[in-house]
């Protein structure tokens, strides 16, 4: 699997910045993420790559937030949504979800991983995942209206 390191960089930068909410950590846990996926062979020739890469970000995320020098969560999100209204309704919306269920929105729709990767990281089938996603979507859909 060929591997655009720019591209995936900034999804996996993005993937930590919205598990932790501080930029600096967030840069931190991503630069280390790559650096032991870069030092370790095993998965180089699996076709696991994406998978493996999105593992190490959460291990790491998951290790730093529960560090005790963690700081508040801040109201510091990248948004792209052109009505503010919309877009801070979405955050507080997303904020109510369970994480592991903002977690899956976040790599699906945000990052666009595939779900292939999703399901191996995941380890649920692609029928449960789909079944997941549409439910958490729209539970999302009935908030906002």
């Amino acid at each position: 699997m060929a591997l655009d390191i720019e591209e995936q960089y900034e999804k996996i930068y993005r993937y930590c910045f919205y598990r932790l909410r501080d930029r600096e950590q967030a840069e931190d846990v991503t630069q280390e993420a790559f650096l032991r996926w870069l030092a370790s062979d095993t998965y180089r020739d699996t076709g696991q790559v994406l998978q493996y890469l999105y593992t190490i970000a959460r291990n790491l995320c998951t290790d730093e937030f529960r560090r005790p020098r963690h700081r508040p969560l801040t109201a510091d999100v990248p948004s792209r949504e052109a009505d503010p209204v919309l877009s801070a309704a979405l955050r507080v919306e997303l904020e109510r979800l369970d994480p592991e269920d903002r977690e899956l929105v976040l790599l699906r729709y945000v990052n666009k991983v595939p779900v292939g990767v999703l399901c191996k990281l995941y380890g649920q089938s692609r029928f449960s995942l789909y079944r997941r996603s549409k439910h958490i979507l729209k539970a999302l859909q009935n908030a906002l209206e």
